[in-house]
């Protein structure tokens, strides 16, 4: 699978020149969504990293329809995945479909993988560990995104175009 992350200002013109198969669309419980031409996703939740009152975190709920909307795209299928910066969910989300369509051990490289292509990102550590345990990864997911630290101090994250998941079935 295709996957693009990108932060929210970049969608419309991405979706204009790119073949994209399904948005996946992570945002704060009260913004606003455009219509889209393209088959949506939409899941609620702040970027926060760890439970607070008053805000919606994600859920081990949210983290499994990430998961199934990675497993059930075509294996040669393009996944546009953003959030408002593209620093925080979107990438957490490319880091959990990475590792979902790779092997156990390969948490550390994907993450490296990940810093390499976005300096900015610094993944959602609530969001990667939901997907530790839901991966029964025990700890590894959320030891290489610790590793490779926060990323680079950003207004808005970098475009991250990646083929995740097994090349002979695209």
């Amino acid at each position: 699978m295709r996957l693009i992350v990108c932060p929210g200002s970049a969608v419309e013109a991405l979706l204009e020149r790119e073949p994209v198969d399904h948005v996946l669309t992570l945002v704060s419980p009260d913004a606003v969504v455009a219509a889209r031409r393209v088959a949506t996703t939409v899941l609620r939740f702040n970027d926060i990293a760890e439970p607070r009152p008053g805000l919606v975190a994600p859920s081990a709920e949210m983290i499994r329809a990430i998961m199934d909307l990675g497993r059930e795209l075509p294996a040669a299928g393009t996944l546009l995945v953003h959030c408002y910066a593209g620093v925080s969910r979107s990438p957490a989300a490319a880091y959990i479909l990475a590792c979902a369509a790779g092997s156990a051990g390969e948490e550390r490289a994907i993450a490296t993988r990940l810093r390499e292509a976005s300096p900015r990102a610094t993944p959602n550590p609530l969001m990667v560990s939901l997907a530790d345990d839901i991966l029964d990864r025990g700890g590894t997911m959320s030891a290489a995104i610790a590793a490779i630290g926060r990323g680079a101090d950003a207004y808005e994250g970098d475009v991250i175009d990646w083929a995740i998941g097994d090349p002979a079935r695209a």
